[in-house]
C-alpha cells in the first residue's frame, strides 16, 4: 500500500497493492494496522454503497456534531471525488482537493473529519463504496452548495444532475462557524 499526500496534508490518496494473474486480481481495501502505520488511525463503523448515472453530482455533505472520516473507492466506473476543508480555524479552510477514482486505477481517498465530501460521475454509471468513522445521523446533516464560487471547485462536467436538496444548500460564507467542524465541540 502506498499513501500519497495531496495539496491538503490530511487528505490522502491510497494506492493498494494489487495482485494480478490470469484469473483477475486481489487487493486489500482496508487493513487497520497498515492504515495506522501510515498515520491514518481511523476505525470505521459503517459501510455505504452508492450507484449513480453519468453526470450525477452528489454533495457537498458533512455531519455537524457527529463528523465522519471517510475512505472512498470506486467499484465500477469513474468519479471525480472532492474534499473541502470546513475546519473553521484551519489554514486551508475553504480549500478543496479533487481526485479521480476509478475501477481501473483502484485508488482510494481518505478524507478525515472536518471535511465536506462530494463527487461527480464521469462514466456511464458508477458504484462508489465508502467507509465512515461515525454512524449516519440524518438530523445532523450539513452541506455546502456544489457550485459555491468562494470555493471554486473545477468540476469536470458541464451540466450536473443534482438533487433538489443539494441544489438548495448554502454557500460556505453564510454558514455560522458553529455549524461547521469544530474539533473542540465534536467527538
Amino acid at each position: 500500500m502506498q499513501i500519497i499526500e495531496t495539496e491538503i496534508e490530511e487528505v490522502r490518496i491510497i494506492e493498494p497493492q494489487v495482485f494480478s494473474d490470469d484469473r483477475g486480481y486481489f487487493l486489500e481495501t482496508y487493513h487497520l494496522r497498515r492504515f495506522e502505520s501510515g498515520g491514518l488511525a481511523t476505525v470505521f463503523v459503517q459501510d455505504n454503497l452508492s450507484f449513480s448515472v453519468k453526470n450525477t453530482l452528489r454533495g457537498l455533505h458533512f455531519q455537524v456534531t457527529h463528523p465522519q472520516a471517510k475512505l472512498i473507492q470506486v467499484i465500477s466506473g469513474e468519479i471525480f471525488d472532492v474534499a473541502v476543508d470546513i475546519r473553521s480555524t484551519s489554514r486551508t479552510f475553504g480549500r478543496w482537493v479533487g481526485v479521480h477514482l476509478s475501477e481501473h486505477n483502484k485508488r482510494q481517498v481518505f478524507i478525515p473529519k472536518g471535511f465536506a465530501h462530494g463527487f461527480c460521475v464521469l462514466s456511464d454509471s458508477a458504484h462508489v463504496a465508502y467507509k465512515c468513522s461515525n454512524f449516519y445521523a440524518p438530523d445532523d446533516e450539513g452541506g455546502i452548495l456544489w457550485s459555491d464560487p468562494a470555493i471554486g471547485i473545477k468540476w469536470p462536467i458541464r451540466h450536473p444532475i443534482v438533487s433538489t436538496k443539494d441544489a438548495q444548500l448554502p454557500v460556505i460564507n453564510t454558514i455560522p462557524p458553529e455549524k461547521l467542524y469544530n474539533p473542540v465541540k465534536t467527538p
